[in-house]
């Protein structure tokens, strides 16, 4: 493959492929101040009462896992809220998964944080206990939007929350945001984007607002409020894409952007199908070509781990060709693309992959296939989905 053929992301088919042969942990902690409207993650609101017997439980399913042949090169604490628990926990939580499964020099231990949680003691705390990368739920830079997204902080909250982790020593900070609230303009977007860009933020994701069902945004909507706009949306993306590549921050992803060596481990390696272990309610995990899911709900997570019974919930073990098509989904999520292989051969071959070429929605870059639309990328997973084994 030239070297020029992902110029956006200097080693970005190394970067992504390498992920596959990595290891990884995530710790869900589902406490938050309020449930936002268009959340459906296993949350809850307040649970102050129920944080010491979570911690706990977290800590007993770590001690009773087993550890991967290699040491980890990413570990994320996500939620909910994971600073809704003290420093004390969330230390004593990292220092768990690092006693029993060994972290690799370097690897990323990535946090996320709501502005009005960020403290510099907090933050001073987290760092010391080996935390290096922290992702701050800013959403918005608009106090409206703020409001309809249900958020608790004010725009300038946002802002002094990076220059905390800077000064703190977190050697990678980012933002995240969301775009295509109804009644966010084209303007209120640019801004947002513009002041988060300006905070000097190594990373950036940005989500379109979607309606999930059973959140109260769904609800809302059903009753006749105003949905999220796609065109709109569309152009909300385009601007930026824009606005991120001229800060210097570049796609690697759908929804993702960094400077380089700032792209985050955890979701390449996921992305990459990768081997990855998640302790707590309804946290996901990866081992051995198997996938299995915890309990969502919060108390029936405490007790079953309390009363000495597995939480997991369920599971599946994936055929040949259902993870050849996987390999693909998640694969072409990313600005490198994937290696072609069996799947993609027959991809290009079908009628629908011929369509996507001749669109320049897909496009084959070598021995690779990546999506050079991204706003059409679930055109191409449904190209995938339709697939069938014997397809040519």
């Amino acid at each position: 493959m030239p070297a020029e053929a992902f110029p956006e992301v200097p080693d970005a088919a190394g970067l992504a492929d390498r992920a596959a042969g990595q290891r990884a942990v995530y710790v869900h902690v589902p406490f938050c101040r309020r449930v936002c409207p268009y959340c459906d993650f296993a949350v809850v609101a307040g649970g102050e009462g129920l944080m010491s017997r979570y911690s706990a439980a977290l800590l007993s399913e770590i001690h009773g896992s087993k550890p991967f042949p290699e040491p980890l090169t990413a570990v994320s604490l996500g939620g909910g809220t994971p600073t809704r628990l003290s420093p004390g926990f969330l230390a004593a939580i990292l220092g768990a998964v690092a006693g029993l499964f060994g972290l690799a020099p370097g690897a990323e231990v990535s946090i996320e944080a709501n502005p009005e949680d960020w403290s510099p003691d907090l933050a001073e705390a987290l760092a010391g206990a080996g935390f290096n990368r922290v992702s701050l739920g800013a959403q918005s830079f608009d106090p409206g939007v703020l409001w309809a997204l249900g958020r608790a902080h004010p725009p300038e909250q946002a802002e002094a929350a990076v220059a905390v982790a800077r000064r703190a020593g977190f050697r990678s900070v980012g933002i995240d945001l969301i775009f295509g609230t109804p009644g966010e303009s084209g303007a209120s977007w640019r801004a947002s984007v513009r002041r988060a860009l300006e905070t000097g933020i190594d990373h950036l994701s940005a989500y379109a607002l979607t309606v999930e069902r059973g959140t109260a945004l769904s609800r809302a909507v059903a009753a006749g409020a105003p949905g999220p706009d796609p065109d709109r949306q569309a152009d909300h993306y385009g601007e930026v894409v824009r606005l991120a590549s001229g800060a210097g921050l570049v796609r690697y992803e759908t929804s993702n952007f960094a400077r380089p060596g700032h792209a985050c481990l955890y979701n390449l390696i996921t992305w990459a199908r990768g081997e990855y272990e998640g302790f707590g309610a309804g946290a996901h995990r990866h081992r051995a070509g198997s996938r299995s899911w915890n309990v969502r709900r919060v108390e029936r997570y405490v007790e079953q781990v309390e009363q000495e019974v597995s939480p997991v919930a369920g599971g599946e073990t994936l055929g040949p060709w259902q993870r050849e098509q996987e390999r693909l989904l998640l694969g072409l999520r990313r600005a490198a693309g994937v290696q072609a292989g069996a799947g993609g051969r027959r991809l290009v071959a079908s009628a629908a992959g011929r369509r996507l070429i001749s669109a320049g929605v897909l496009e084959r870059v070598g021995d690779r296939l990546r999506v050079a639309l991204p706003l059409l990328a679930d055109e191409a997973a449904r190209a995938v989905l339709a697939l069938e084994e014997d397809d040519c």
